[in-house]
């Protein structure tokens, strides 16, 4: 997996990075149909690796553009994974372009920190009302508890704009504590469905996608079905 930092994402304010993939694809093919749950864990893979929504887009453009080269169209673009190749080119192009440049440490312009407290307060009302195994729930509460206090934070005027890369790797760490958590609950048989799951998804693209993107993947759409499962939001600042 290109290894893309983070904070070059963060620094383009790109908090609609989900559904700007999603529309952009779709209309790519001409059609309304809707992402997999492979898709979504696909595009916060690019998200957790530093892909811009920029070498996405492109990606998406340019699988599209080799397909409708194509003098047989007997296969059809179905999913993001078939773009997985040219998003990973795009993005490579991408950071080597960057290289040299000055990069200044950004603080958020596209959403204003009342925005983002309210996310983060809204996200923890979720987590208390939640009803999971003990354990979890107490993770569930330890998080509501620093969604909250950065809320609090937020909403000091000295924190008018927020820098982005804190708060992003905060929201990283608290879902990382309740993955723990929901990966030690929940039952071996769930797990093994769930990884059923993803297999089967994947099978198609795995020639179109290096092992170690796979891999990470996997892990993904796992976490994915866990928060769904136990019906736990999204903390990070991109499910705004």
């Amino acid at each position: 997996m290109h290894e893309i930092r983070l904070g070059f994402v963060l620094m383009e304010n790109y908090f609609n990075y989900f559904t700007e993939i999603e529309e952009h694809f779709c209309r790519r093919r001409g059609t309304l149909l809707q992402l997999s749950p492979l898709d979504w864990a696909l595009i916060e893979t690019w998200k957790d690796s530093g892909i811009p929504l920029e070498a996405a887009l492109r990606g998406v453009d340019a699988t599209f553009d080799h397909y409708e080269r194509r003098p047989s169209k007997t296969k059809k673009v179905n999913g993001l994974a078939w773009c997985a190749q040219e998003v990973l080119a795009a993005a490579e192009e991408i950071k080597e372009a960057a290289v040299g440049s000055a990069r200044e440490e950004t603080k958020a312009s596209g959403q204003s920190a009342t925005e983002i407290a309210e996310f983060f307060t809204q996200n923890a009302q979720k987590l208390r009302q939640i009803e999971v195994a003990a354990p979890v729930q107490q993770v569930a509460r330890e998080c509501a508890a620093s969604l909250e206090a950065a809320a609090s934070g937020l909403n000091d005027v000295a924190a008018a704009a927020p820098l982005l890369e804190e708060l992003e790797r905060k929201m990283t760490v608290l879902e990382e504590k309740l993955v723990a958590a929901l990966m030690l609950s929940t039952s071996e048989e769930d797990l093994v469905r769930f990884r059923a799951e993803a297999d089967r998804a994947i099978a198609p693209y795995r020639s179109k996608m290096p092992a170690a993107q796979i891999a990470q993947l996997q892990k993904q759409y796992i976490h994915k079905r866990l928060f769904e499962q136990a019906t736990i939001p999204r903390l990070s600042l991109f499910y705004m």
